[in-house]
């Protein structure tokens, strides 16, 4: 029950125990302690990863560990497998075998600076209603690999991959100091790739959210400690998934820390104040269309 310990001594406000970094890490980060290690991780990378994980993301093909964005199919990921020993972990198939080690044997994070993306799609439920559950599935795998594209090529972090959902972390070690406006490029992005704005109308109806603020990022293993899962938490994710859920079909809810952050001048974006769930105050939202 450990993970349970820090996880609640993280959301109360405490400090989770600097633990010392295993020492196959140190040769990367030149620190000796996790906690110093995750905060050079998430604020400002590695060089391995700054030169890498571009790289990575154009080597076909999906699916891709989320991450590194090394391939597990295609010709890639053979490539991998055999010169490097890397492949999809048993534990946690979202990552590299590569990529778990590190977040299971140095678990903790740090808060950071960042820019969050929640992409639902709409109606999901009426539409499972009107096709095959291989047709959603279909649908839903189309909608995933559709996101991924779009966001990996913005140098986001993809966060989860859930039911009609997709969430997205550009984070200043990943994406660079311009990651609020890398985050709206993505959103506009996210509505082209599902057909919004097109003669035919989207092949998927989706909603995007954008918010940035600061959260806790970081790795936490499960009760077991057997899986380890990379993930952000703190009201400001809170926040973006709740503008996600209030962005209609075709639209971007971009939050005014976002907007601000990402240098926009477009005053012809409509502007909403909200009523969000478990704020005393109105969030005020810019709305971006594909138009």
């Amino acid at each position: 029950m450990k993970s349970v310990r820090l996880l609640s001594c993280m959301m109360s406000g405490g400090r989770m125990p600097n633990n010392p970094l295993p020492k196959k890490y140190r040769r990367f980060y030149h620190v000796d302690t996790v906690d110093e290690m995750w905060s050079i991780y998430l604020n400002e990378g590695n060089e391995r990863s700054r030169i890498y994980r571009p790289i990575n993301g154009r080597i076909p093909s999906n699916p891709r560990c989320l991450s590194c964005l090394r391939p597990f199919g295609g010709v890639g990921g053979a490539l991998f497998r055999v010169l490097k020993g890397l492949q999809k972990s048993t534990k946690n198939p979202l990552y590299c075998t590569g990529c778990y080690g590190l977040f299971y044997e140095a678990p903790g994070g740090a808060e950071v600076e960042l820019t969050m993306l929640f992409v639902d799609v709409r109606g999901s439920t009426t539409i499972a209603e009107t096709m095959s559950a291989v047709e959603f599935s279909r649908l839903m795998n189309r909608f995933y690999e559709a996101a991924i594209n779009v966001l990996i090529h913005k140098d986001a972090f993809v966060d989860k991959l859930v039911g009609d959902e997709v969430t997205a972390l550009f984070i200043p070690g990943f994406t660079g100091e311009d990651h609020a406006r890398k985050a709206v490029e993505a959103g506009k992005g996210l509505l082209q790739a599902t057909g919004h704005g097109s003669k035919s109308g989207p092949w998927v109806p989706v909603g995007v959210g954008i918010h940035a603020g600061v959260a806790w990022v970081g790795s936490i293993k499960g009760a077991n400690e057997e899986v380890a899962d990379f993930t952000a938490l703190g009201d400001n994710v809170n926040i973006t998934a709740r503008l996600a859920s209030n962005a209609k079909e075709g639209e971007v809810l971009i939050s005014e820390a976002a907007y601000s952050a990402a240098n926009i001048e477009d005053e012809t974006l409509e502007v909403r104040d909200l009523e969000l769930k478990g704020k005393s105050e109105l969030v005020r939202v810019h709305v971006m269309t594909s138009r």
